[in-house]
């Protein structure tokens, strides 16, 4: 069988798999205190564990071990069978994804000391964008400088962007290669993709998780000249955590999470008004560059716990916006541990 493990940033999930790729069981977890994340995850996988070797004939047997990692640097993309050496090189990039790749990557070391028999695959958010036309990966920045330090635009969310682009394209029956398609992955990170004949050409995170769009944490594109500001003001650690933590809708209304504000809203809370406005116009403006990107747009497909799950985000993102007259607007839940399983299978190194 296959467990794919996806370590969030506040968030445990994992899907079991059986041979046929169809899911067995699985679980989600809230983890809100960072400071209980390992002692939860560890817990976890050992109740797997336990399962495992106490079922009989019923056995939950894992053989196979997928992690979901956002950030892979220059050097790894592609689905990646872990060993100690590649194992220490993410860990030398996990600056690049703060939030999320120290969990990503406890989440290997924990199952590789529990599950020692299994294969353990790292499948990076980055992949689906490895691709984007030079135009776009480029960083208009010294050319020596972008080399010293491997400044381009990765791209983010590349797994669920790929697996909902697919899925929208069997619902209207159409092939993907030959839609212009609009992805939006609305979470507490959220970033909008552009996909042309089945390729993304576009997306607005970069380098990092940061760029982009205002997300419920974090401050989305904004002005250099303040992050120097910050940096000279608090230095480089606290600034990190400002536009990493504390930004985005949480920097306007105080709240960082999208339930807490639609909560608000309802109360007659401005500032909380605010922030939603903010975040529905950053959208929009995504939508419509890449609308320009495309030349036009036949699919756009929301996802992610505030794209798909929230009619009201929808609802405020296409209002008034024209340029979607001739497009077919989808709500898909995403699954990137389904699309993840899918890649290992095709890579795997054994024999299940």
């Amino acid at each position: 069988m296959i467990l794919v493990l996806n370590c969030g940033s506040q968030s445990i999930k994992w899907k079991l798999f059986d041979n046929k790729l169809s899911r067995v069981k699985q679980n989600e977890l809230e983890v809100l205190n960072s400071g209980d994340y390992e002692k939860v995850l560890t817990k976890e996988i050992e109740k797997l564990k336990i399962k495992n070797e106490l079922y009989g004939e019923q056995a939950i047997k894992i053989e196979l071990i997928g992690h979901r990692v956002v950030h892979g640097g220059e050097k790894f993309s592609k689905p990646l069978k872990i060993t100690d050496e590649n194992l220490k090189q993410l860990e030398s990039v996990s600056r690049l994804a703060p939030l999320h790749n120290p969990h990503n990557i406890l989440g290997i070391k924990v199952c590789r000391e529990i599950f020692k028999d299994a294969d353990n695959f790292a499948v990076f958010d980055t992949e689906f964008f490895d691709n984007l036309p030079e135009v776009v990966r480029i960083y208009a920045l010294p050319e020596d400088i972008s080399k010293k330090f491997g400044f381009r635009k990765y791209g983010f969310h590349g797994i669920s962007h790929e697996y909902v682009a697919k899925k929208g394209a069997e619902i209207i029956k159409k092939p993907l290669k030959n839609l212009k398609v609009i992805t939006c992955h609305l979470g507490g990170g959220a970033s909008i993709t552009a996909i042309k004949n089945g390729k993304a050409i576009d997306t607005s995170m970069g380098f990092t998780p940061m760029e982009g769009l205002v997300m419920m944490t974090r401050a989305g594109s904004i002005d250099p000249g303040i992050i120097l500001k910050l940096a000279k003001e608090y230095g480089p650690e606290k600034t990190d955590e400002i536009l990493n933590k504390e930004s985005g809708i949480r920097g306007v209304c105080g709240y960082g999470d999208m339930l807490s504000v639609l909560g608000k809203i309802k109360e007659g809370d401005k500032k909380a008004k605010l922030a939603f406005d903010v975040f529905v116009y950053s959208v929009k403006k995504y939508i419509g560059a890449y609308f320009a990107v495309l030349g036009g747009c036949d699919l756009l497909i929301f996802t992610g716990a505030v794209g798909a799950g929230k009619p009201i985000t929808r609802n405020a993102v296409c209002r008034n916006l024209n340029i979607l007259r001739n497009a077919k607007v989808l709500a898909i839940k995403t699954d990137e541990e389904l699309a993840i399983a899918q890649k290992i299978w095709r890579t795997k190194e054994v024999s299940l």
